[in-house]
């Protein structure tokens, strides 16, 4: 039976945006791997909640596809991009992540709003607001960074630093247990 209630670009711009979740994902992992052989556990820590969280936004973009009854397609992943070379310079890459994604699902929006899918465009203003928070945090991290002399700061800075994001509540939900009121 067909009940695909999807056009045929939205639902590739889904699953292309699943596949960049997937990737978000990989990229956190990879990341998390460098933090954690620089001996930063509470880096790693952070970067692995953030894997999860990338997970469970591919997971709620897989759900969703099925759920209008279009056709999921699983891709293969890019690589992750080089490892960071410094704290910093792994926040600083985090954060352009963010702001690429938020770019990705901004297309997704005007693309819903174009087709006048409104199913859709709602669905994704819940993506909207975590790419808001996201954005936020990563920024806020960066300028704890700064503020402990970003490229230059001290070990103890970065110990600091450390210490704080492994003592960061670990409160990753799974996908089907978010709303939009409830992130």
């Amino acid at each position: 039976m067909k009940t695909n209630r999807l056009s045929g670009k939205l639902s590739a711009a889904l699953n292309e945006q699943m596949t960049k979740e997937a990737h978000a994902a990989q990229i956190y992992l990879s990341y998390a791997a460098w933090a954690d052989n620089d001996g930063y556990s509470g880096i790693t820590n952070f970067l692995f909640r953030h894997a999860a969280e990338e997970r469970n936004h591919m997971m709620k973009l897989f759900e969703y596809i099925l759920k209008r009854g279009a056709k999921v397609k699983v891709t293969a992943i890019p690589a992750p991009t080089a490892d960071p070379v410094s704290v910093n310079n792994c926040f600083e890459k985090v954060f352009e992540h963010e702001v690429s994604n938020t770019k990705a699902i901004y297309n997704l929006v005007k693309l819903s709003h174009t087709e006048e899918d409104w199913a859709t465009w709602n669905f994704l203003q819940w993506f909207v607001k975590e790419q808001t928070e996201e954005e936020n945090l990563a920024i806020s991290l960066l300028d704890k960074i700064k503020i402990a002399g970003g490229e230059k700061a001290s070990q103890d800075a970065l110990y600091l630093f450390d210490k704080d994001l492994g003592e960061t509540p670990d409160n990753v939900r799974l996908a089907q247990k978010v709303t939009t009121d409830n992130p």
